[in-house]
């Protein structure tokens, strides 16, 4: 973990550039807040509404990020209203958390856009919560989100924008879009009730702080699909709550709330999680358990029970995901899997189909925007297939299978840069062999996803053959080595959780 962490490749200095870019915009609006004459409360808020800002808003053009960062205030200002308004009626506040939580989790199948807008409206109920809002403190809170979003969009869009000159991400749509409207429902009514289970234990727990619980729920529920990336990534968040709390004890509690100290270390935290979230979603949350001790020190009632008492209702919130996810309209990891599978074939017969044309001659055809799809199918893949390779996993045969396919999915995108840095080379020459191997390629493609057997071309090209044929001779032999793992007997399927 410490070394995917700390040697994770950063291309371009990106995850860099994202934290040290978080820490400038949250560090402007809490000033803002603070010259403004706003409370710690007013001050909090601000600083996670630029948090938000910089943080969830993932359109894929800097446009289209503007626009979802102007629309965060009209979702959070009335959710807010709301909270404030029910702090004093138990019974109306928590149905209207748990309509948050179904809203904000369906809100999902509009992309990026959506799920932008649905956490921000969860939350700001959330931190509503935790600072005890009520009404009269409405005008002050209103006037601190809208200039924590002024100055975080301030920040990434005029001061620091690097996006400006990097090309548009990769981001491949779901497969299949009515089976993305079908798995949002499945999922709203699966945190939903999670949700129900850890509000009515995290309240158990403390009449108090029972709000974790379903702030634990929520975020477990973020970013994934399947039953088993849910449970997977369950066990992160307490295994990170768990780290987070222990630094605590050691860094947050002797501060005591110091001003100076405390904004120090909220800064390093802030860096921390924007720096972590991509690669180790276990770190992101021991710096976001830190940075929350941080807060509690603050407001001056840190202490070892609250930390103890954090970690019990993460326990709690984690516990509802895993019931929701295993007793309500469960979405298998096998069915997400496969899709993400299938797009990934898809994508590497186009691009092989695609490089053929190119050193064919066709100038139109283009196939570097198709490595950049397949690495990013490849990540989902690898995020779906995660709770099978995950070290606690008992069934080793399956996790032999997981590793296996993507390992075999790794030589075709291996195989694929290959052949699309031949077709970028202009001394690169027609071949009337390649459009045989590029059919040959099609139809293994084809074989393995209807399940028909794959006649693979007995030998390899001989010593000193192009490029291109040696490229696509090892794209068919990835292929046909895929099929044995992924037609696995129907008693031990590759995935299966």
């Amino acid at each position: 973990m410490l070394k995917r962490v700390f040697m994770a490749p950063d291309p371009g200095r990106t995850r860099l550039r994202f934290a040290a870019r978080a820490v400038l915009g949250i560090a402007l609006a809490v000033a803002l807040c603070g010259l403004a004459g706003h409370s710690l409360a007013g001050a909090v808020t601000g600083g996670l509404a630029a948090l938000l800002a910089l943080f969830t808003v993932t359109d894929a053009t800097v446009r289209g990020q503007a626009v979802t960062t102007a629309l965060l205030p009209a979702v959070g200002l009335p959710v807010l209203t709301a909270a404030a308004e029910l702090h004093d009626h138990p019974v109306a506040r928590d149905l209207t958390f748990l309509a948050v939580v179904g809203a904000g989790v369906y809100a999902r199948r509009w992309g990026p856009r959506g799920h932008s807008l649905g956490v921000f409206a969860f939350m700001t109920f959330f931190v509503a919560q935790f600072l005890h809002a009520t009404t009269d403190q409405l005008p002050q809170l209103y006037v601190a989100v809208l200039l924590s979003v002024l100055a975080a969009a301030a920040v990434r869009f005029g001061l620091w924008c690097y996006e400006r000159r990097l090309p548009p991400p990769a981001v491949p749509a779901p497969p299949g879009g009515s089976g993305l409207a079908r798995v949002t429902t499945r999922q709203a009514i699966q945190a939903t009730a999670g949700a129900g289970f850890a509000l009515v234990v995290g309240q158990l727990v403390s009449g108090q702080r029972w709000y974790w619980a379903v702030g634990a729920t929520w975020w477990i529920f973020v970013n994934t699909t399947s039953r088993g990336e849910t449970l997977v990534r369950g066990f992160r968040r307490l295994l990170g709550t768990v780290i987070g709390i222990a630094l605590g004890l050691l860094v947050a509690v002797p501060v005591h709330g110091d001003p100076a100290v405390t904004a120090a270390l909220a800064a390093v935290c802030v860096f921390g999680i924007f720096y972590t979230a991509a690669v180790s979603y276990t770190w992101m949350m021991l710096w976001v358990t830190l940075l929350a001790g941080l807060l509690y020190g603050l407001l001056g009632v840190l202490g070892p029970g609250l930390l103890a008492l954090r970690l019990a209702e993460t326990g709690v919130g984690a516990l509802g995901a895993a019931l929701a996810v295993i007793l309500v309209l469960p979405v298998t990891t096998h069915s997400v899997t496969d899709a993400w599978i299938r797009r990934a074939l898809g994508c590497v017969h186009a691009c092989a189909v695609e490089t053929a044309q190119r050193l064919a001659g066709a100038v139109d055809a283009d196939p570097a925007p198709r490595v950049a799809e397949l690495e990013q199918l490849l990540a989902r893949v690898r995020l779906s297939v995660a709770p099978l390779v995950h070290p606690l996993n008992p069934m080793l045969g399956r996790k032999r299978r997981a590793r296996h396919v993507l390992a075999l999915l790794d030589d075709c995108a291996r195989e694929v840069r290959g052949l699309v840095a031949v077709a970028a080379d202009p001394e690169a020459s027609h071949d009337a062999r390649l459009a045989v191997a590029c059919g040959r390629v099609e139809a293994a493609v084809e074989a393995l996803t209807e399940g028909r057997d794959i006649a693979v071309h007995a030998d390899g090209p001989p010593h000193g053959e192009p490029a291109a044929l040696v490229h696509l001779h090892g794209l068919e032999r990835a292929l046909s080595e895929l099929a044995r793992p992924l037609r696995a007997p129907s008693g031990s399927p590759l995935v299966g959780a």
